[in-house]
Order: structure tokens, then sequence, then C-alpha cells
């Protein structure tokens, strides 16, 4: 496919419609590798509360699906990864005009609850939008001929755990489990656990963040490539499950579903670490579109 242009009105209007779509389905529609995960922290809990805790999770994901209602009152922050595949012509100020009239179209004709406001004046435009929200990430990719839309609602719990940390090189990969390991304990039963934890390591501050982000909406049971990066995350989670925290943080024997790690290279005197929490309901919701205009829904 070579410069296939589909910068018209139609587009954008599509696009505008699946931001719309894809927001509220993610609140409503648990992806299937987090049912999977939460059926498993049943079947091995061996904690009374934990097990009712993990069944009111269960039992909220079974009215969703029966009611068509949310699974939790929060609609978070929305945020989106668009990758650009190859050939396609697109005005980014458009696609993200569309998006951000998609989450207020879904807020008001839902309803959900309007859960962003001006840091300063603490303004709340009953719209989920407001300056720099939509987050919109833009990345391009050689690798599909399509264009990739996810959507994380990301709850205020889990994002308020959220930390980063510029080692010493000196720390070395003993320092970054460390941080891990603190944090995790720290944040307790604030970011609803059992969560899905992403760790960001390398880069610069700001991509270490971003690192921590994307690793933490990955697919639960899927590793990283790296073997040596694969066995950190299997490390990490048998560590964070044996501190003992447990569902809500109450206790048990599941603290994370899962531990997800993603890297990038960094400056000799650099060592960055970052943790970014998703609660454990793991929301996420994409749609993928061609350059005939047709799309796929998927997580």
């Amino acid at each position: 496919m070579m410069g296939a242009t589909i910068n018209t009105d139609a587009f954008y209007d599509q696009l505008e419609e699946l931001g719309k779509r894809l927001y509220v389905e993610a609140q409503i529609d648990i992806p299937p590798d987090v049912r999977t995960a939460i059926n498993a922290a049943m079947e091995r809990e061996s904690s009374q509360v934990a097990r009712g805790i993990v069944n009111t999770m269960l039992r909220a994901m079974e009215i969703s699906d029966k009611k068509h209602t949310l699974v939790c009152q929060d609609t978070g922050f929305p945020i989106f990864f668009v990758t650009i595949g190859r050939g396609f012509l697109i005005d980014g100020a458009r696609l993200i005009d569309a998006l951000t009239r998609g989450i207020e179209r879904a807020t008001v004709d839902h309803p959900l609850r309007s859960s962003i406001v001006s840091p300063i004046t603490r303004e709340n435009r009953q719209t989920s939008t407001g300056d720099g929200i939509p987050v919109v990430h833009v990345e391009f990719s050689n690798e599909i001929d399509y264009i990739d839309l996810l959507m994380i609602p990301k709850g205020s719990g889990s994002e308020n755990m959220s930390f980063l940390k510029m080692l010493s090189p000196s720390d070395g990969l003993a320092g970054v489990k460390k941080f891990v390991m603190e944090m995790a304990v720290g944040a307790g039963g604030k970011p609803c656990p059992p969560t899905i934890i992403g760790i960001g390591i390398g880069g610069t501050s700001d991509l270490c963040t971003l690192l921590a982000k994307k690793a933490s909406i990955r697919p639960v049971g899927e590793r990283n490539p790296d073997p040596q990066i694969a066995a950190l995350e299997l490390e990490l989670l048998e560590a964070i499950n044996a501190t003992g925290i447990g569902p809500m943080g109450l206790g048990g024997d599941t603290t994370a579903l899962d531990v997800h790690v993603e890297a990038a290279w960094t400056h000799i005197t650099c060592n960055p670490v970052a943790i970014n929490f998703q609660c454990w309901r793991g929301e996420r919701r994409r749609a993928k579109i061609y350059a005939d205009g047709h799309y796929e829904f998927g997580y």
C-alpha cells in the first residue's frame, strides 16, 4: 500500500464514533486475559476474606455483562495509544480533535461521570476533557497495514500510585528491584489490587514513565520477548505476591495479577526506573482501522 490517503470528513467522523464507543466499552467489557487472571486468583486464594473480595469482582463483571453498566464508577483519564501503519497519510490535529469529540459525546450521551478538572481551579467541564486531555500518544509502525487505536480509561486510584526514580548506575539491577518492591509495598491497597504492575527501565525520565504505562497495559500472561527481562518479570511477580498484601490490601495470596517490564537503552550515567499500576480491572479496548474503511474491535 502506497500513500493511502484517508484524510476525509467521513474518516474523521468514523474516528470520532470509534473514540466514543471505545471509551464506553472499555469500562464495561473487561478483557478476556484479565477475566482469566481474576478467576485464577479465586482458585488459588487461601484467605476467606480475599476470596470474598475476588468474588465481588467477579460479580461486578457479571452484572456489567448482563446490564451493560460500568464495572467501576471512576471513568478515569481517557488515554489513547494510536499506532499508524505504513502508507497512511493523516492530519494529526484532526485525529486528536475527532478523538476528543468522541470522549465528550460518550460522557454526555452514555452518560459517564466526568472526572477531569483544571489542576489550578478544579473546574470540571463535565466532558471528561480539558487542556491536554484526552492524552493521545501517536506512534508509527512499518509492521502493520492499519491504524491501531487503543483506549485505556485510567482510574485515579492506580494512577496516583505512579513513581519514578533516577537511580545511580552503581545501584544496578538490584537497585531497580529494591525500588519496585518498596513502591509495591508502600502502595498497599491504594491502587485496588490485585494489580497489573508496569515497570519501565532505562531511557530518559519521560520515556521511562511512558514505558511503565505501556507495560501496565500489556495483556496478562504475555512475557517480554527478551528472556532476561521475562525472567525479571516472573521474579518480581513472585516477590510481590509473597508480600501478602492481597486483594484491596486486606491480605491474601494475590497482590498482582502480573508484572510487566519494558526497557530502553539509556545514558552511561543514568539508571532510571518507573512504576505504573493498573487496578484489577485492567480496562482497555481497541479498534484496528484499515485503508478501505472497515474496522475490527479487540483488546
